[in-house]
């Protein structure tokens, strides 16, 4: 994982518990059969590098298409399949950013399309629409809460026992309710008693409206460098460096 040889990279010590399986979702034909030719649409954004991995075999090649990405990694993913980005957030990378660029910020009368996965954020495609876009959207993934066994529970609770864990890194609300989810009362306690490592105020907000009171250290965004960066900074001011 990119994210833990970052943080391992800076002296941390990591351990990766997967909270979320990512599956295709959909049948590839008939969704292409559904959105019909492509060219058609102005532009066609991808969410994520998930909706990148899963989407991109609906481009089937096509190079003449205006992609947008929502942010480095996601255009980073595209590059890597061969496809050119020319639309990206000009500041923090979210939807928000993303309908600042000139592209999107007045799309009246423009047809987008929207790769994403289940049941994602519907802020994007409800804000184009508003402004007067024609949306279509295609879910290629889903997020499937990961159910450990007891036994990986239990010692990841005796881990929290011992103090072997200062942070929780949850880079999305997916994966923090998952996590939320899978803990029972003992570790449900000791997630109150580290800090949790989580990309952004909207994130954090919704951690608190589900009662976690634990610190929060907010990244900038859920991009890697921005997410090891925050950590680097809290950990300056903690130890008064």
């Amino acid at each position: 994982m990119p994210l833990c040889r970052l943080l391992e990279l800076q002296g941390a010590s990591t351990l990766r518990l997967p909270a979320l399986e990512i599956k295709a979702f959909g049948n590839r034909r008939e969704i292409a059969e559904r959105l019909g030719a492509l060219e058609h649409f102005d532009v066609i954004v991808f969410t994520s590098t998930n909706a990148v991995r899963f989407g991109a075999p609906l481009l089937d090649q096509k190079r003449g298409l205006t992609l947008a990405a929502m942010g480095p990694a996601t255009a980073r993913a595209l590059n890597h399949a061969g496809y050119r980005v020319a639309v990206q957030p000009p500041q923090t990378f979210d939807s928000e950013s993303l309908l600042l660029h000139p592209k999107l910020e007045r799309p009246a009368g423009s047809r987008i399309l929207i790769i994403k996965g289940c049941n994602g954020r519907p802020f994007l495609e409800q804000e184009l629409a508003r402004r007067g876009a024609q949306v279509m959207t295609a879910e290629v993934y889903q997020r499937v809460p990961a159910a450990p066994n007891h036994e990986v529970l239990a010692a990841l609770l005796s881990r929290f026992i011992e103090g072997a864990v200062q942070v929780i890194t949850s880079t999305s609300l997916d994966i923090a309710d998952s996590l939320l989810g899978m803990a029972g009362p003992a570790l449900r306690e000791q997630f109150e008693h580290v800090h949790w490592l989580v990309p952004g105020a909207r994130v954090a907000a919704a951690l608190r409206e589900r009662g976690l009171s634990a610190p929060l250290v907010q990244a900038e965004s859920a991009e890697d460098q921005e997410l090891v960066a925050a950590l680097v900074r809290w950990r300056a001011s903690a130890s008064g460096e």
